[in-house]
């Protein structure tokens, strides 16, 4: 049983391709998603990884939070989770203010149970319910005056109500993933401002037309021409994507003989601050393509 917990927090500040390595559609390189909800994901084996291969590690605690390397697995077990981050909004191009940050009362009431379970009671969301034709804002800046107060993203139009719980939330969200000091203040204010809840249909719609889709081609290196069959279609996560999961903590696993320093060292709290210490120290790179931009996000955890 887990005896800490906290709220992780994923922005996305290119487009991320976490795929599956199989194609059942049109796209030869798609993402990954949850199989009953179509909600993407990045999975836990992909931020340990990242995590674990990182700099300025502490090789005692190190080896207590991840596990002694393959050659050793035997001898004990890691004593950090870290669960798939899924989706919880999604950058979608708008008519007015450039674009919205997406999401939907499922994706919401998700957070929020992660959220209570991080003790991030401030963290959790309003109840909302949205009519199929209505989306719900933080305030005017993505409503269109001369239609009505309605907001367009894509090619959908939806009448509009403001809610100012919901404002409330984007408000304390936007803290935690910028910030709380002045040099962020504008960064906060444009993602509070942009916030929209749609009916979980009409996000459903979204998750399937709304992602990056790029093709891509190899060239033969003599000729400078395509070389037959190497064009494909690759799916990703657009930039400003913003994911949200769980880090977990159990008792430590590693035989008292490996560990090294006091015992407090060793306490579930302190691992998990030992992880977040790895995943907030700067830009980490996730998923697949890497050498071509993809996959540079940064990370936040609290609780």
């Amino acid at each position: 049983m887990s005896e800490s917990i906290k709220l992780l927090l994923i922005k996305a500040l290119s487009p991320v391709h976490c795929g599956t390595g199989q194609s059942v559609g049109g796209i030869d390189l798609p993402i990954a998603r949850e199989k009953p909800t179509g909600i993407p994901l990045i999975p836990g084996s992909t931020l340990k990884g990242v995590l674990r291969s990182g700099p300025n590690r502490d090789e005692g605690l190190h080896r207590a939070v991840f596990g002694p390397d393959t050659a050793n697995a035997s001898e004990h077990a890691g004593s950090v989770q870290l669960a798939d981050a899924t989706l919880l909004f999604l950058p979608v191009r708008s008519a007015r203010g450039t674009f919205a940050w997406v999401t939907s009362p499922y994706i919401l009431r998700r957070f929020g149970r992660d959220a209570r379970e991080a003790g991030c009671s401030e963290l959790s969301p309003p109840a909302l319910k949205s009519d199929e034709g209505k989306a719900t804002v933080t305030g005017g800046a993505l409503r269109i005056g001369d239609l009505g107060d309605k907001v367009v993203l894509e090619d959908y139009d939806l009448e509009s109500a403001v809610s100012k719980e919901l404002e409330r939330f984007a408000g304390e969200l936007a803290k935690v993933l910028w910030g709380a000091d002045g040099d962020a203040a504008e960064e906060r204010g444009h993602f509070a401002a942009r916030v929209c809840v749609v009916h979980d249909d009409v996000m459903a719609l979204l998750l399937e037309t709304c992602l990056e889709i790029t093709t891509r081609v190899r060239l033969d290196p003599d000729k400078k021409t395509v070389v037959k069959g190497a064009l494909w279609t690759e799916e990703a996560l657009p930039v400003e994507t913003i994911l949200a999961g769980l880090a977990l903590a159990t008792p430590v696993k590693q035989p008292k003989p490996l560990r090294d320093g006091g015992p407090d060292r060793y306490e579930a709290k302190a691992l998990l601050g030992y992880v977040q210490g790895l995943a907030t120290g700067g830009v980490v790179q996730l998923g697949g393509k890497a050498t071509v931009g993809r996959g540079l996000c940064r990370m936040t955890m609290v609780g």
